[in-house]
């Protein structure tokens, strides 16, 4: 029985890393301001061309230069959670 409780726990422990860091509903209120550019059409095919986590978080970063003020890196992490979370399913 301990043997098998401590395979689970060493397996979510592997997976932990792996998941968005932030608050999927802190990410999808942030996301707000996002949608004065753009919809969520971007997130979804045929329009969809992100295919990875850390390929996401470049774009993510990469507009948030635009936004005035610009996100924090928790609101960073809040957005990417809620993104992956409603429209990106990457392989983990």
């Amino acid at each position: 029985m301990m043997r098998l409780v401590l395979g689970i726990a060493a397996m979510l422990a592997a997976a932990a890393p792996a998941l968005a860091a932030g608050d999927p509903v802190k990410g999808e209120a942030l996301h707000r301001a996002c949608l004065g550019c753009h919809g969520t059409e971007l997130y979804v095919p045929p329009q969809a061309k992100i295919r990875t986590s850390s390929a996401l978080r470049k774009e993510v970063v990469k507009w948030n230069d635009r936004m005035n003020p610009k996100f924090t890196k928790k609101e960073i992490d809040d957005l990417m959670a809620y993104l992956e979370r409603d429209f990106y399913r990457f392989p983990r």
